[in-house]
């Protein structure tokens, strides 16, 4: 079984950080990307940043040059750094992974972290 873990969430003030990660486990196979999504109540789930295995790199709009998104290819890991923090962000974060194993494409999503910013 492939399993990503979060972790990272919390709370946090206006304009404070946090790091989160995602680790995979399991027989991943080739992972082609990993990303970072969240949802916030009554919204659709969106995408934050993505990175492929080659390092190319994809964010919101609503997130460039605040956050930053990267991977640890050797430990199956992906991190998202989030800095200057609005109480927009606030939402569940999920890990997703893209995979390939013998020929087959999977997806795989982690269960969510919370992050809320308030004040």
């Amino acid at each position: 079984q492939v399993q990503p873990v979060e972790s990272g969430g919390g709370v946090v003030q206006p304009g404070g950080s946090l790091r989160l990660s995602c680790a995979a486990s399991g027989n991943i196979g080739t992972i082609n990307a990993m990303g970072w999504y969240r949802q916030a109540p009554g919204k659709q789930r969106e995408l934050v940043a993505g990175i492929t295995s080659g390092g190319s790199t994809n964010y919101a709009d609503s997130v460039k040059g605040r956050f930053t998104i990267s991977r640890d290819n050797a430990e199956n890991t992906v991190y998202l750094q989030m800095n200057s923090l609005k109480p927009e962000d606030t939402a569940v974060y999920y890990c997703n992974v893209q995979r390939r194993l013998r020929n087959y494409e999977f997806t795989n999503w982690g269960q969510g972290t919370q992050v809320t910013v308030s004040s």
